[in-house]
């Protein structure tokens, strides 16, 4: 690099900037390497699990973007979720939550959470929690509601179960908002380096009661029920609301830097260490009950998945040329992180009469390894 390349970028930092300032400067313009988002999806590009679900009552969830996840608890309201093209500049698509049955007398112990960030502890042993020397966390969003007010946004740790918040107000109602919020580091407990669950970032979008009359933690403590409602828009009173989010970014230090970018390729790769959708060919007869198909992942996971299909998968015997059918997949070899996995609910098949082959071209099998 010449000298003159490296005067101008020195004019872009800050005089007298802190380390986590010239830090954030150098990582916008590219002099450092490696990923400085620590949320996946945080553009809320990829959707392998659909586009839209309606009707989520009393249920928690991954529901259209991956990586963000709801959780409606206790009753009460019903929400739809989608993968929505309504964006701010330089994005194409948002998360967007819809109150479809409103309820404006919650049941006490009901809330309504959107959570992003979901991000394993060893991914958080760069903050250096723990230490005197913890870095500051920032976290940079764009929101749309029809409700304007003040929202809580909790950071939630969940290994040593420690919490800290800070409130933020919409301003303009149906109107793009950008917003950054910094919280300090948390010098007195740390992250191990582990793929559970570490930091998450939540909005409690509604809540009853029980969890309300708090106050906003300013500085990281343990968990308080009261605490998570302490201020929130209600979007559970009104068929009318909504709360729309895209372009979230979660990084080390003070100040919020550009938006990371990332192409639609690594944002799935990425998202595929924790969910997806793969497919087979064909399989072995074991027994008359038992068909063994061979699983490929994409890429090695989170942890040992969790497997299920999208819809019955339809299954030619060709020992007997007859059609099956099964709903769920009933077993896996744990100890080779899910590669086999065998398909249940089979009768009248023949055993060792040959290949089995699959004749669904709309099902697949899932593995689900999310926190």
């Amino acid at each position: 690099m010449s000298k003159a390349r490296n005067l101008s970028l020195l004019s872009t930092v800050e005089a007298g900037a802190t380390t986590d300032q010239t830090k954030a400067d150098l990582n916008a313009i590219g002099v450092s390497g490696g990923r400085k988002n620590l949320i996946i999806n945080g553009a809320m590009q990829v959707s392998q699990r659909g586009t839209s679900t309606t009707g989520n009552s009393n249920a928690v969830g991954f529901y259209a973007c991956d990586r963000v996840k709801l959780f409606n608890i206790n009753a009460g309201p019903t929400y739809t979720v989608t993968q929505d093209t309504s964006a701010p500049a330089g994005f194409v698509n948002s998360f967007k939550v819809q109150c479809t049955t409103a309820d404006t007398s919650l049941p006490a112990d009901h809330y309504t959470i959107l959570r992003t960030g979901l991000i394993e502890r060893s991914n958080m042993v760069q903050a250096h929690f723990g230490t005197s020397s913890a870095k500051s966390l920032t976290y940079s969003f764009w929101v749309k509601s029809n409700k304007t007010g003040n929202q809580l946004v909790m950071f939630i740790d969940h290994k040593n179960q420690k919490e800290i918040g800070q409130v933020f107000n919409i301003a303009v109602a149906d109107t793009w908002e950008k917003k950054v919020i910094t919280v300090i580091g948390n010098t007195g407990s740390s992250f191990d380096n582990s793929s559970s669950s570490g930091l998450t970032v939540d909005f409690y979008l509604a809540v009853g009661t029980n969890r309300s009359g708090g106050s906003t933690p300013t500085a990281w403590g343990d968990r308080v029920t009261i605490n998570a409602g302490a201020t929130n828009l209600g979007i559970a009173d009104s068929t009318a609301n909504y709360f729309q989010i895209t372009g979230v970014q979660l990084e080390t230090g003070s100040v919020a830097t550009d938006f990371e970018h990332r192409s639609y390729g690594e944002e799935l790769a990425l998202c595929q260490r924790y969910y997806q959708k793969t497919a087979t060919s064909s399989g072995v007869v074991s027994t008359s009950s038992t068909i063994y198909l061979a699983v490929q992942l994409i890429t090695e996971m989170r942890a040992v998945p969790t497997w299920s299909l999208s819809s019955p998968m339809q299954i030619n015997d060709v020992g007997v040329n007859s059609t099956q059918s099964s709903s769920d997949i009933s077993a896996y070899n744990s100890t080779t992180n899910g590669t086999f996995a065998t398909l249940g609910n089979f009768s009248g098949l023949t055993p060792y009469r040959g290949c089995v082959t699959r004749q669904s071209t709309n099902s697949h099998i899932i593995a689900d390894a999310e926190l």
